[in-house]
């Protein structure tokens, strides 16, 4: 009986290729920063029985129809939604994600990212690259306290849970706001449940770490923008299709918030020409929340054990549900 056969959308190292060559035949796309193309995912999709991908590599239902061996598609991501779950499942494709194992290190990006935006660490780094720093000034670069502030949470699943633990660390006062309440993490690390109205209102910094559905599409808009205070400081490490980039661009331009720290974005990659790079209210990351080394081997370890089980017809560890 052949072994079946897994396309790697990226390279990856030996040791998780070894993993999967136990039992599979591998094919690899052979660079780690460029996506294969379309024509070339949809051909290894239809004599693929396993797919490794990643949040990049859409996989389709017009895709899907013509993959007529495939069993398991396994992401190397929390989200999925580069992927057509229902699509998948209606042709009895199993598909697999990596939650939790990257929570952690999210948190730790997401306020870094907060803290960095909030000092205005950035434009103090270009100051000395472009030779501009003068003589002692009293309010020269000034940023914004973090420690006493006001944290508010919009999503209170693990990564949001965690980052509200590090702002306890600053003596913050935390908020939040969730499709339910948490009353355990409420006791465990005394964060307040508030509508969002209250949150947008009251917060000085407003950190977003909902999943992204058709709900929670552009959920920050224009008018969640015109709620805050104007020395607001707003952070997303969700996905960047929950915010409404332009009214954000406007709100930031205006003057309506004071600043905003992001690793995601609506169509990524971005460019240099990418409206929101042009202020220096905006601090901006190329989509590095889960990437310290131990998260992302342990994200590739994960899926490749995903892809065995699936092969194998067993439970897979982290599987997504409809």
């Amino acid at each position: 009986m052949s072994k079946p056969y897994v396309f790697l959308t990226r390279k990856l190292p030996d040791d998780i290729v070894n993993i999967l060559e136990t039992e599979c035949v591998v094919s690899m796309w052979g660079k780690e920063e460029t996506p294969p193309p379309t024509s070339r995912l949809e051909e290894e999709c239809k004599n693929a029985d396993a797919v490794f991908c990643n949040v990049s590599d859409t996989i389709d239902a017009s895709m899907l129809d013509q993959a007529k061996q495939l069993k398991v598609i396994a992401t190397m991501a929390v989200g999925y939604n580069n992927i057509d779950v229902k699509a998948a499942k209606d042709r009895n494709i199993r598909v697999a994600h990596t939650p939790d194992v990257l929570s952690e290190t999210t948190a730790d990006l997401t306020f870094t990212l907060l803290m960095a935006t909030a000092r205005r660490i950035p434009e103090g780094i270009d100051v000395i690259r472009n030779n501009e720093w003068g003589a002692w000034a009293p309010f020269f670069l000034t940023g914004k306290d973090i420690h006493h502030a006001r944290l508010g949470v919009i999503g209170m699943g693990r990564i949001g849970e965690l980052v509200a633990k590090r702002g306890i660390g600053f003596d913050m006062d935390i908020v939040y706001h969730n499709r339910s309440r948490k009353p355990e993490t409420e006791k465990a690390i005394g964060a307040r449940y508030v509508d969002m109205d209250e949150l947008l209102k009251t917060s000085d910094y407003i950190c977003v770490q909902t999943p992204y559905t058709e709900e929670t599409h552009h959920l920050i808009n224009r008018q969640a923008f015109q709620k805050m205070k104007n020395s607001a400081i707003f952070i997303n490490t969700s996905r960047g299709a929950i915010v409404d980039e332009n009214a954000l661009y406007e709100a930031l331009k205006n003057g309506e918030i004071q600043g905003a720290g992001l690793d995601v974005f609506e169509n990524e990659p971005i460019r240099a020409d990418h409206p929101l790079m042009s202020l220096a209210s905006v601090t901006a990351l190329p989509h590095i929340g889960s990437a310290s080394k131990q998260t992302r081997w342990k994200m590739a370890e994960m899926t490749a054990n995903h892809i065995l089980q699936g092969l194998r017809g067993e439970k897979i560890d982290h599987e997504v549900q409809l």
